[in-house]
């Protein structure tokens, strides 16, 4: 490489870094804005505070406020997806598995709260954001063929009950922690017990197991 290429292409590689973090901070600060506040109680201004970056690099970069949601919202489906995918399940006998799956659902649950936020934002906006992402149509029907396939080997085994459909066990796991947790302070008052104590949490947790696999297994 020529002292003169170098010279004319080493301003744009910091600039194609600042922009990128730029966009990252966007984003981050986006996620917990619309966490915080929903769609409709989002404000741009807060999101470019947050940011250190201002409102016309926002609406440069994504358009809207509507557009920047709608990369928050699908973003946060694929990394729940994303992490999952990590968990190897396909290694595990089929027992072992769904309850490894069960406590990653859980415990994803607790550490991005922010995620259940967003989920109930989208379902209030009848999920208009994601219902033509083919990006995350075809990432979910990966992740539920994975679920199917650990149910079909352990039917084979006689481990669990046969006809077992991949989507609507996953529908139960994540409900039985979703519920819980979205409800945890009026549950809290109704039941006169402490739902988010360490304690209340490691109960929660084994109960779902045990839930689960009790309604899988033959």
């Amino acid at each position: 490489m020529t002292r003169a290429t170098q010279t004319a292409r080493s301003p744009s590689t910091p600039r194609i870094r600042d922009a990128e973090a730029t966009k990252l901070r966007i984003l981050e600060a986006a996620k917990k804005e619309f966490a915080q506040n929903g769609l409709e109680g989002a404000r741009v201004d807060a999101i470019a505070l947050e940011a250190q970056a201002n409102k016309r690099m926002i609406y440069h970069y994504f358009e809207s406020k509507e557009n920047l949601f709608k990369v928050i919202i699908e973003q946060a489906y694929l990394d729940i997806r994303s992490e999952e995918a990590r968990l190897k399940l396909e290694t595990l006998p089929p027992k072992e598995a769904i309850t490894e799956f069960v406590r990653f659902t859980w415990e994803y649950y607790l550490k991005n709260p922010e995620f259940i936020t967003l989920v109930n934002n989208e379902n209030l906006n009848k999920a208009r954001h994601i219902k033509n992402s083919s990006t995350l149509r075809e990432v979910s029907k990966k992740f539920v063929a994975r679920i199917q396939a650990i149910l079909d080997q352990g039917a084979q085994e006689g481990t669990f009950r046969p006809g077992l459909d991949a989507a609507q066990v996953n529908i139960t796991i994540a409900s039985i922690g979703y519920y819980y947790l979205t409800n945890s302070y009026t549950g809290s008052v109704i039941f006169n017990r402490d739902f988010l104590s360490k304690k209340a949490l490691q109960e929660r947790l084994a109960f779902n197991i045990d839930t689960i696999l009790r309604l899988l297994c033959a």
